[in-house]
């Protein structure tokens, strides 16, 4: 429901725990300044801050970017209505990231059949 029709274009999110901000503007297409914004406005963003501040994503933090990046440069939502699309799915929400998560480990693991 959330995921931008071109999610398939996207790269494949690494199966790493944590991303620092430029693996995650390049995972997600956006500036590193337009997640740093949107830490600002949604509050469903919340990094790991660290040392001097330096920000580390965590694999669903990327998912919520890629849907907030849909519903803004996809379908054409304002941040206020991404904001109110967000706050009204947070149940789905969960549902949509694990189902994500289920889809990206069965393409992995085909991958790895294929290459044995």
């Amino acid at each position: 429901m959330l995921e931008p029709s071109n999610n398939n274009e996207l790269p494949v999110i690494p199966g790493k725990r944590y991303f620092a901000i430029g693996e995650v503007a390049e995972l997600c297409a956006v500036k590193a300044h337009v997640l740093r914004y949107w830490e600002q406005e949604f509050p469903h963003l919340s990094p790991v801050k660290r040392r001097g501040n330096r920000r580390y994503y965590q694999r669903a933090d990327v998912i919520t970017i890629r849907q907030i990046r849909s519903l803004l440069y996809d379908q054409g939502y304002t941040i206020g209505g991404a904001k109110q699309q967000l706050s009204g799915v947070e149940a789905k929400d969960d549902i949509s990231q694990y189902k994500q998560l289920i889809r990206q480990m069965i393409r992995e693991l085909e991958e790895v059949l294929a290459v044995m």
